[in-house]
């Protein structure tokens, strides 16, 4: 508890820097988000409206100081409110964060966990059998995947499955007039429209997981706690688990922590390739547009997500590793 304790208390004060930088950062970005505005509506609006809007965003020179602007902004995130957006004005922030983040969740997401068990089990199999045949080439395979630029394999699989073979949608996250329900019409279009995106993301993804947990058995294997397992005469299946794949996998956890955490904001090129309307292209819109509101509630919820599943990977930790449960260490 101590430990876990200690740990919280520097989750919340990291999330308190990561909101600060998340008030400052997009006022230093140089543009006028409401000239972008203006554009869009091929000024189409009074010099009044123009006025009203800047005082609004607080893009004005009559706005209070920053200091009040920044206790403002804390008051309106107790809240839940994260203001409306200039792209797609007058639609509120949290509408439209919260209609893209199941599209990001179920393909990422998902996408995410499979990499990771795939390529963990293919990395102990390739480790733990090595001289055979089948373990040995895994290697290759893995380093050709991992060093693969994921742009240009995701051209590669939307131009052959879906442009040339026709099997798959070439992009979208599902046919137009697509009724949404709990029916088996829109979750086959999800599946449909997903599964490009998903297996070149497992595909890519795979090798590095692979890479990963490969080296950490090796060094695992290398210890003198396995040495000394194999002498008292231990079976090699509980060896493997209670020994190599319990102290192998704490490092492949911390980046799973991570990966997961960075879930949120989506693949950004994975969603612009296959114009896949989540978190991701949503970011990238709203960079492109000067979009703050809109830009500042993303990277705040990738924000919160790395520090939270970061905290729960400390908790498991503790589960883990018994070293972490002794105060003194």
């Amino acid at each position: 508890m101590k430990y876990l304790l200690r740990k919280f208390g520097l989750l919340l004060f990291t999330a308190w820097v990561a909101l600060t930088l998340n008030f400052f950062l997009p006022r230093l970005v140089p543009g006028d988000p409401i000239g972008a505005m203006i554009a869009k509506y091929h000024g189409q609006l009074s010099p009044q409206a123009i006025t009203a809007l800047k005082i609004t965003y607080g893009l004005s020179g009559v706005q209070d100081p920053l200091w009040r602007q920044y206790l403002g902004y804390l008051w309106k995130l107790l809240q839940g409110d994260f203001g409306r957006s200039t792209n797609f004005f007058p639609a509120p922030v949290n509408e439209i964060v919260g209609a893209a983040i199941p599209w990001t969740l179920g393909l990422i997401g998902i996408s995410t966990i499979i990499a990771f068990f795939l390529g963990s089990t293919l990395g102990l199999i390739s480790a733990w059998r090595r001289g055979g045949k089948v373990a040995d080439g895994m290697l290759p395979v893995a380093l050709f995947l991992n060093s693969m630029p994921y742009f240009w394999f995701a051209l590669i699989v939307l131009y052959l499955f879906a442009f040339v073979l026709d099997w798959f949608p070439l992009g979208g996250g599902m046919d137009p007039f697509t009724k949404v329900g709990f029916n088996a019409n829109f979750f086959g279009q999800i599946i449909r429209h997903g599964a490009l995106p998903a297996f070149t993301i497992v595909v890519t993804a795979t090798g590095g997981w692979l890479l990963t947990m490969r080296n950490n058995v090796i060094t695992v294997l290398s210890e003198d706690y396995v040495a000394f397992a194999r002498a008292k005469g231990l079976p090699e299946r509980q060896i493997l688990t209670q020994y190599v794949l319990r102290n192998a996998v704490l490092p492949s956890l911390t980046a799973f922590g991570m990966a997961l955490g960075f879930v949120v904001s989506g693949s950004i090129v994975t969603e612009i390739v296959f114009s896949y309307p989540g978190l991701g292209s949503l970011l990238f819109q709203s960079v492109v547009g000067l979009d703050y509101p809109l830009m500042q509630a993303i990277f705040l919820y990738i924000a919160l997500a790395v520090l939270i599943t970061n905290f729960i990977v400390d908790a498991a930790y503790v589960l883990l590793d018994p070293r972490v449960r002794d105060a003194r260490t």
